[in-house]
């Protein structure tokens, strides 16, 4: 009998992690293609959920939101991925070095959006196995809830490079940190053409 598998990413996670790697090239990750490496024989995948917030201007780096965009606009392309969307609360921080006020943003709401759709797919039967792409520990909770209220699912974390979570790997029922050779397997292409005609390129910052 296959079983059906989802895949939920959180994606500034998955980013910070392969930037503490300084694997910038991987940046450009079809994360179809990643998700299906991750499966077992006797697996199909279901559906890709990829949750992340649009990005602010930043004076430091005026190429950030275009970046992001157009690697959010290569991700629309793929099948079966499905894009959500948090946002960033901007506030007030003091410097611990100068002791000046400062601005800095903090993003809300992936954790939450995850743990409502992991739960509600679960619920709906949309899934066998969840594999969650993330090293945050708050969804351990949810987790957690999955597991008790239907013990026939099975729910994996696939921890992003140098991310881990001993509450997360706790609450699953299995775990491990995808390596090098997943990620180099699963890019996009270098220009990506899109269903209304016109071409995305990659970002040249992320050769």
């Amino acid at each position: 009998m296959v079983q059906r598998v989802a895949v939920y990413i959180d994606g500034f996670n998955l980013y910070y992690g392969l930037r503490s790697k300084r694997w910038r090239r991987y940046y450009w990750l079809d994360i179809r293609a990643l998700s299906v490496k991750l499966l077992r024989p006797g697996q199909r995948l279901m559906r890709v959920k990829y949750f992340t917030a649009p990005v602010l201007s930043r004076p430091d780096d005026p190429g950030q939101q275009d970046r992001q965009r157009r690697y959010l606009g290569a991700l629309a392309t793929l099948r079966d991925v499905q894009i959500l969307y948090g946002y960033f609360l901007s506030k007030m921080s003091i410097c611990p070095a100068c002791g000046a006020n400062r601005e800095t943003f903090e993003e809300k709401m992936t954790d939450v959006n995850i743990a409502v759709e992991l739960l509600g797919d679960a619920c709906d039967d949309a899934f066998d196995t969840a594999i969650i792409i993330s090293g945050d520990s708050d969804l351990s909770g949810p987790i957690s809830a999955v597991r008790l209220r239907h013990p026939d699912k099975s729910v994996i974390v696939a921890f992003p490079p140098n991310r881990t979570s001993f509450r997360m790997r706790q609450s699953a029922s299995a775990s491990f940190t995808i390596g090098r050779r997943m990620f180099s397997g699963s890019l996009l292409p270098e220009r990506v053409h899109t269903a209304a005609g016109y071409d995305i390129e990659k970002p040249p910052e992320w050769a």
